[in-house]
């Protein structure tokens, strides 16, 4: 497939289609399990697809130069990276302050505005072992709003880049009131908001209804589904994000919920520009699978009025 995607008329007209290594089955800098980053690009371009996030740090390039050529041989431009990091304890912020400022001077280099923060798991990816005490203290939510207004202001005034906080199943900012708490307790000049689809649904949250009440906290977007079967199933069983994943959950549109022609109506109505990024989560995956669902995926969200193929 050669054509590319552009955007259809207002009100749909400030909303970008993008894609991520996530839909490829990306989930760590280095992994047997996963395609390398010269087949993700090469197969982002095949999808037609313009813009990408460039998913965990280490996977491509972090070398400024060396990335925006092979991206731009591609026709593909950076808009985004995404890193996870620890804000409520003390004793992980260096750490957490040194990997965003790396992440973040090379997104500076590209020219890309959002850094996405991923807040750590509370259960690990691999194994679904216990990482995290699931219930923080008040002052440990004092501490990662602290640390949250911190680390944007950095990422703002150093870099030029926006800190968009993500929802994630089995975090501590997974549900409806955990978002709403950290909306209250944090500085809109300096954190803002990753609005991913799939993890609201996961964390049974309206995602409609939170892009209608929070329109200003919305810096970008993930749009992806989940199978309610699955998510019921998890609850259910009481199973882990990652094991959720490996028994499907997240799906190609519009096979799950949210439906993605709801979700792309209500971003429209903000009248904001916004990256709109697809993310399925697929790891891990053969590697002849995520082209096909890529394919697919754009097809289907033009038909919704976001790209047209």
């Amino acid at each position: 497939m050669t054509s590319r995607a552009v955007n259809p008329q207002a009100p749909y007209d400030k909303l970008t289609v993008g894609t991520a290594p996530d839909s490829w089955g990306v989930w760590f800098p280095e992994d047997d399990k996963q395609v390398s980053w010269q087949t993700f690009l090469d197969e982002v371009a095949e999808a037609g697809y313009e813009y990408i996030e460039t998913g965990p740090f280490g996977f491509l390039p972090t070398d400024p130069d060396t990335l925006r050529e092979e991206a731009a041989k591609r026709g593909i431009s950076v808009v985004a990276g995404t890193q996870f990091g620890v804000l409520h304890r003390d004793d992980a912020w260096e750490d957490t302050e040194r990997d965003m400022r790396a992440n973040a001077e090379v997104l500076k280099a590209l020219g890309a505005k959002f850094l996405v923060y991923l807040p750590p798991m509370l259960r690990d990816l691999q194994t679904g072992g216990w990482a995290e005490n699931p219930d923080l203290t008040d002052d440990e939510w004092k501490l990662l709003a602290r640390n949250a207004d911190k680390l944007g202001r950095i990422l703002k005034d150093e870099y030029g880049v926006t800190m968009a906080v993500h929802p994630h199943g089995d975090s501590h900012i997974e549900n409806k009131g955990q978002i709403e708490r950290f909306f209250a307790e944090t500085d809109p000049e300096y954190v803002s908001f990753c609005l991913d689809t799939g993890h609201l649904e996961y964390g049974e949250v309206d995602t409609v209804e939170l892009i209608r009440n929070y329109p200003d906290r919305i810096a970008i977007v993930h749009i992806k589904q989940m199978d309610p079967e699955v998510v019921e199933r998890v609850r259910a069983e009481d199973l882990s994000f990652g094991e959720a994943v490996s028994l499907g959950v997240c799906v190609t549109p519009d096979g799950g919920q949210p439906k993605v022609g709801a979700v792309i109506d209500a971003l429209a109505a903000l009248d904001k520009e916004l990256y709109v990024i697809v993310e399925q989560d697929l790891y891990p995956c053969a590697a002849d699978v995520p082209l096909p669902l890529a394919i697919e995926t754009r097809k289907v969200l033009a038909q919704n009025n976001l790209g047209v193929l």
